[in-house]
């Protein structure tokens, strides 16, 4: 265990606990993650849908260079909140894991192994001084055995399954949305339509398509596909029409 002098703090070591047996630097690993955008994670019998907010921070910026939403390996996605470049770390080690399993085990990796693996990763960056927890979390979804999966991955390593999650900033007003909606007999369609309602929470001013990032993986075809704007648009179109009125007997 690393020397702490007298009077100094127990957030300077990521080695230390505090005599309450807590380390500060995951703490703070993951007040960084409250910081961040929000995005999401429903699944249903048909598939998996990730959203997340997104921001421009400018007129010059090229939209397709912000990205929140990430492909991990055909069947397989990522949603991602907070400090977004350790996030593409964490991608690029989960990408590395899913094509070495391919190459050894000639099989697709599930999901649920991917995620231990990326929580490990996370795990050892608490244990080691020189170096820093990882401020961010993911959502890891994707189809094996025919099933939608979906895991998230806190900055210290604990790794949990969920029907559907909710990471970042607005993550409790979005959680609390879909606890009242939530139901896993949802059609994909209707699973896109209460991820972008349950963004719209917590998105400031309209909601449109430049704000939102999606992708689906349904269960059938096992395969990773983002929505263009137009098919965001078409969705946030429905979404925001009137019912319709019964017809008259």
């Amino acid at each position: 265990m690393a020397f702490v002098p007298p009077g100094a703090g127990y957030d300077r070591a990521i080695t230390v606990f505090s005599p309450d047996g807590k380390l500060f630097q995951v703490q703070y690993a993951q007040e960084a993650v409250k910081r961040g955008l929000t995005a999401l994670g429903i699944t249903v019998n048909e598939g998996v849908v990730l959203a997340a907010e997104k921001r421009i921070k400018g007129k010059l910026v090229e939209e397709v260079s912000i990205e929140k939403i990430f492909q991990v390996d055909e069947h397989m996605g990522a949603a991602a909140s907070g400090l977004i470049a350790d996030a593409r770390v964490l991608i690029d080690h989960a990408r590395i894991e899913a094509q070495i399993n391919r190459l050894r085990y000639d099989e697709p990796i599930s999901v649920q192994a991917l995620a231990k693996r990326i929580g490990d990763i996370k795990q050892l960056y608490t244990q080691h001084g020189g170096v820093r927890p990882f401020g961010a979390r993911l959502l890891i979804a994707g189809i094996d055995n025919n099933k939608p999966h979906l895991f998230e991955t806190d900055p210290s390593g604990v790794v949990a399954a969920y029907k559907c999650q909710a990471i970042g900033g607005g993550a409790q007003i979005v959680t609390e949305f879909l606890e009242r909606r939530y139901d896993e007999k949802l059609s994909m369609d209707e699973a896109i339509l209460l991820a972008i309602e349950a963004l719209r929470t917590v998105v400031g001013g309209e909601v449109d398509a430049e704000k939102l990032e999606m992708a689906i993986i349904p269960s059938k075809r096992k395969r990773f596909e983002k929505l263009s704007l137009e098919n965001l648009t078409k969705y946030i179109k429905r979404l925001s029409k009137p019912p319709a009125k019964p017809a008259k007997e």
